[in-house]
């Protein structure tokens, strides 16, 4: 059931609008939506606007925070967060260490599978943005820590970094990763992979690094053809310690 405060999804015919369940009235150009009327509603349920306008609410799943949720920066696109999810083997039993939180959308795909994630954002501003994102996901398990990764302490099952990468940033994660454990990274240039990879190689069993090529396909009357969009991100090392 839906909380004042929450957030939400209203799906209509080619609209879709993220909005927070409580006071006020959306305004569209299929009419008036009393956003009170949210409060209480359950995923699924169908609600209409002033003018009659049907939505189906819907609840936010990581992928809609992607697309809706505010920015500080390029968050990691899903195919890459997927892939380090598949990579490591992530699962209800971890703990991991994810540091350049960012926007906090791999903090929220990782938050939904793990046990407990902690994440580090030295830039305090982006900090709390993120803090914001992750509390609308209504996530309890995922605690934003404002500092410096190379002060992180514990132990964790996986260690995730998406940020500007050293030699010392490989060392002090194998040095909290538990045996059988996953270091993930992500860099966009191969000069920054070029760092992960060798310093990886003199600590971790296992060093593999993937670009995934992602092309969305367009359908047309004419035809169906790969998008022209870019289909490079970047790239991931996996390293096993």
């Amino acid at each position: 059931m839906i909380e004042p405060n929450d957030r939400v999804l209203l799906v209509g015919k080619g609209r879709e609008y993220y909005v927070r369940a409580g006071t006020g009235t959306l305004s569209t150009d299929k009419g008036q939506f009393d956003l009170s009327s949210l409060v209480g509603a359950s995923a699924g349920d169908m609600l209409a606007t002033h003018t009659g306008a049907q939505f189906t609410v819907r609840i936010p799943r990581p992928a809609d925070f992607f697309t809706h949720a505010r920015r500080s920066g390029a968050p990691m696109l899903p195919k890459d967060i997927g892939l380090v999810i598949a990579s490591t083997g992530m699962n209800k039993r971890d703990t991991v260490l994810d540091a350049g939180t960012g926007t906090g959308i791999a903090a929220i795909y990782f938050g939904g599978i793990a046990l407990r994630v902690t994440s580090y954002e030295i830039r305090e501003e982006f900090a709390a943005l993120a803090r914001k994102n992750i509390l609308d996901a209504r996530l309890d398990n995922i605690v934003v820590v404002s500092g410096d990764v190379l002060l992180a302490d514990g132990r964790y099952d996986v260690v995730h970094l998406d940020m500007q990468i050293e030699s010392a940033h490989i060392e002090h994660a194998y040095n909290l990763l538990n045996s059988g454990g996953y270091l993930a990274c992500y860099t966009p240039f191969l000069e920054q992979m070029a760092i992960v990879a060798d310093s990886a190689e003199e600590r971790f069993s296992e060093v593999h690094t993937h670009e995934l090529i992602e092309r969305e396909m367009t359908r047309s009357k004419r035809g169906t053809r790969p998008s022209t969009s870019v289909c490079h991100s970047g790239y991931v090392t996996i390293a096993r310690k």
